[in-house]
């Protein structure tokens, strides 16, 4: 039986960015035999990452070292057991093993990845400051310091400036009035950045819903200032025009006059607006 210089267990630590080629000394297996009764060689467990080399030292003793052969990735496997043999070349031959142990340590080697690339959310407009309008969410594999994401605003022009986003939990919420009639969408960039400085993004798009926050205004275009009396029926005698600066059915207003008086409303074909006639 051969024992290995660490005897039965070998423990690496070995960074995740380490490239292809990389070199890492096992040592050498002892062996209380000499000539063809000792160590003659040395096998690695089949696996996908190192490969085995041999070499000689300057008295002729067979050492062995691992050399990377596929990068490490500690966010698909962050620990790798070998077996490594030694063998001698008696006969019977004789063999002993050692488990090598391989921690893989993190490297900044993914960027924060969002739950969607585009986000939507409808707000009414007039709501109130604090008020949660979405929270957008981004993932970093890492682990650490690589693995904290911060949020923030891209580039945002005056009119974009009404809402805030909490750097850590990615919470948009409203900071300043919301006007629909001012602006019914806001379309705006957010990026999560790791520790280390990786970045991705993401687009928000925040949809304004209308309130019927504004009253119709009645504005007299034109109006005969005298009537005369013996008028015919029907004769045109003033037009109103009525407006309301909200939307779709908010915007909808019906028009009346009070009763008892010898004029009527009728549409004015020829514009939005109403014709005051005489009865």
């Amino acid at each position: 039986m051969y024992l290995f210089c660490a005897g039965i267990y070998i423990f690496f630590i070995i960074h995740s960015v380490s490239g292809d080629g990389a070199r890492f000394v096992v040592g050498e297996a002892q062996d209380e035999d000499v000539g063809e009764n000792a160590v003659q060689g040395y096998t690695l467990q089949q696996n996908t990452n190192f490969k085995l080399n041999i070499n000689s030292n300057s008295v002729g003793r067979k050492y062995c070292e691992l050399i990377l052969d596929k990068e490490l990735d500690r966010e698909n496997k962050n620990d790798i057991s070998l077996v490594l043999t030694a063998f001698d070349g008696g006969s019977p031959q004789r063999s002993g093993t050692v488990i090598i142990h391989v921690t893989v340590l993190d490297a900044n080697d993914n960027a924060p990845v969002f739950s969607q690339t585009v986000y939507k959310a409808s707000l009414p407009e007039n709501s109130p400051p604090d008020t949660l309008v979405i929270t957008v969410t981004a993932t970093d594999a890492d682990e650490g310091l690589n693995s904290e994401v911060t949020y923030q605003f891209g580039h945002l022009s005056s009119k974009n400036h009404v809402f805030s986003i909490d750097h850590k939990t990615g919470e948009v919420k409203v900071k300043e009035l919301i006007d629909y009639e001012k602006l019914p969408s806001y379309e705006m960039q957010i990026s999560a950045k790791d520790g280390l400085g990786l970045v991705s993004y993401a687009t928000l798009i925040i949809d304004i819903t209308d309130v019927n926050d504004n009253a119709p205004v009645i504005n007299l275009k034109s109006l005969t200032n005298q009537i005369p009396e013996n008028v015919s029926p029907g004769t045109e005698v003033g037009i109103i025009n009525v407006q309301d600066r909200d939307s779709e059915n908010n915007r909808q207003v019906r028009c009346s006059l009070q009763t008892g008086v010898p004029f009527k409303l009728c549409p004015h074909f020829s514009s939005p607006s109403l014709l005051l006639s005489w009865v």
